[in-house]
């Protein structure tokens, strides 16, 4: 018998019907004599839910512990109904949330990381032939704390798990059918990949591509799982993700992806001296705030500009760290900037590719739009732009490196056509 890992994110399980039609799915593999673990997301849009809920209750900043203890209730919901679905198809199943299923992590609240997974009670459950269902997202300190793992933190769960327990293969139900060259709902036209390298869908998750989280791709790059994503709403074949990936005859760029969560924060009239950056930089690190792209522009008058990313939601908590740091640094003013995107290629092969960064640079010069930052790295070039025409450049540049095909890309499946 082999043991497989199943996940399913939000959408596939929004509603009932979609439950009912994951639960039947989960079944069949059942039936083939496969043993089932399954992780799942909350329903739909039940954590945006949530969060909106904390802010009409909690101005401002609610308490990151709370929050948590807030949040992992809705993967309990969809576990526990998703349990009882297949109890009704004659099945016998068991829900854990990630505490019971031995998900034990770091002490920090929204994004912590797992430590220690003690998947006991999930051997001993498929042992007595019972489907277990874990609620993805969450997990437990060693304090007895409950944690979530960032958004997209599910991906995580699943990944960690099959690596626990040996499983023969992690499949990520989502509702494309694969990994896709760029967003199927931007270029409908996008190209579908057999498969892809881990350190190409790593530099695609961290850059946006929203298929697979990045620490999802990590473990498995890390203990060599077998992962395979593909579709709740049809059974064609999935994309693999592995170790190397065989590349298709003139395709250079893989994939492009974007991230619209982005600020970009100005240091102005910093004295050019050294150990200026370290004490920023010091700074952020120690408010858990992860930096991007970091630029220096020219010094002038012994006195130097810089600029970096931030993720939206850390904006506003890096300039309070920046200016509480003024006194000891000595710098003229700090700005911020929002409403922009970081657009991204990604492929192995532009490494040995003469010229693949500067089409780039061409193709979005023609559409007369400024590049405000850039970013690049042995196998992925960024640039960062205003947000306004975001899907025409991604159509151009997906254009430019023949990736469009003559098919059409159907998201979610035949009823729910976007």
């Amino acid at each position: 018998m082999s043991l497989i890992v199943m996940k399913f994110g939000g959408s596939s399980v929004g509603d009932a019907e979609r439950m009912k039609r994951v639960a039947n799915r989960i079944v069949e593999r059942k039936l083939e004599g496969h043993g089932c673990v399954v992780v799942v997301s909350a329903m739909g849009d039940t954590t945006d839910d949530l969060i909106d809920l904390s802010k009409q209750l909690c101005p401002g900043t609610p308490p990151a512990r709370e929050m948590d203890m807030l949040l992992t209730t809705g993967e309990q919901v969809s576990v526990a109904l998703l349990a009882m679905t297949i109890h009704s198809l004659g099945h016998e199943a068991v829900s854990f949330t990630g505490w019971q299923a031995g998900m034990y992590t770091e002490a920090l609240h929204g994004k912590a990381r797992i430590t220690d997974i003690r998947p006991d009670r999930i051997r001993n459950a498929v042992a007595s032939g019972k489907i277990v269902i874990v609620a993805g997202f969450q997990g437990m300190t060693e304090e007895g704390e409950i944690t979530t793992l960032g958004r997209g933190g599910s991906d995580t769960t699943a990944v960690a798990l099959a690596a626990a327990i040996e499983a023969d293969v992690c499949e990520i139900f989502t509702d494309v059918d694969g990994i896709y060259s760029t967003d199927p709902r931007i270029v409908k036209c996008a190209r579908k990949l057999n498969e892809i390298s881990y350190d190409e869908m790593l530099e695609l998750a961290n850059l946006g591509a929203a298929v697979l989280h990045p620490r999802a791709v990590e473990y498995a790059k890390n203990y060599n799982v077998q992962l395979v994503v593909r579709s709740s709403f049809n059974h064609n074949q999935g994309t693999n993700v592995k170790e190397e990936a065989a590349m298709e005859q003139g395709i250079v760029v893989r994939g492009i992806a974007y991230d619209k969560n982005v600020a970009r924060i100005s240091i102005l009239g910093v004295e050019e001296k050294p150990g200026q950056l370290a004490k920023v930089f010091t700074a952020l690190a120690k408010a858990q705030i992860d930096v991007d792209i970091i630029v220096q522009s020219g010094v002038q008058n012994g006195l130097a500009d810089f600029s970096c990313t931030v993720s939206l939601s850390d904006q506003e908590k890096a300039l309070q760290v920046i200016e509480g740091i003024r006194p000891e640094v000595g710098f003229r003013q700090v700005t911020s900037e929002t409403n922009l995107v970081k657009v991204s290629i990604v492929g192995a092969g532009m490494v040995s590719t003469p010229g693949v960064a500067a089409k780039m640079f061409e193709v979005i010069s023609e559409l007369g739009i400024s590049i405000l930052l850039v970013s690049t790295s042995e196998i992925k070039t960024s640039c960062v732009i205003e947000n306004g025409r975001l899907n025409e450049v991604i159509a151009a540049l997906h254009s430019a490196y023949g990736l469009d095909t003559d098919q059409t890309v159907f998201v979610g499946g035949p009823s729910e056509r976007r």
